[in-house]
């Protein structure tokens, strides 16, 4: 699997920007699709996930504000963000988390994108 993200850019406070997150290789193993953000000297945040059944949650700092969805036909993963604010600045990651089960045992595994850059100006 490999996931690409795209849509980063600079935006003033307030505004909107839609990220996506387009994967490739065997999409159908994907579990779960997360977005992640990271700050300079900060650890990775999570934000957001979908489910491979369509769940959705999401960290409390974004909760009405950024929206997860999926367009299956295009193996894409997109995050609405809207009503940015400048804290909301940092680079945004996609994960794909895969599980593969065997009769013995699950095994886990990570597939992360390059990474995008979003600015929020106030």
């Amino acid at each position: 699997v490999q996931v690409v993200e795209s849509g980063g850019g600079l935006v003033q406070a307030g505004g909107s920007l839609r990220l996506a997150c387009e994967a490739s290789g065997r999409v159908v193993d994907i579990t779960t699709l997360d977005w992640y953000r990271q700050t300079p000297g900060k650890s990775r945040e999570f934000i957001a996930r979908m489910t491979n059944r369509g769940t959705t949650t999401y960290a409390d700092s974004v909760k009405d504000r950024f929206t997860i969805s999926r367009d299956v036909a295009l193996n894409t993963w997109y995050l609405q963000m809207n009503s940015l604010k400048p804290d909301d600045t940092a680079v945004y990651y996609c994960h794909a988390g895969v599980t593969v089960t065997t009769s013995e045992r699950s095994v886990d595994f990570d597939y992360w994108g390059q990474g995008t850059q979003v600015t929020v100006s106030s």
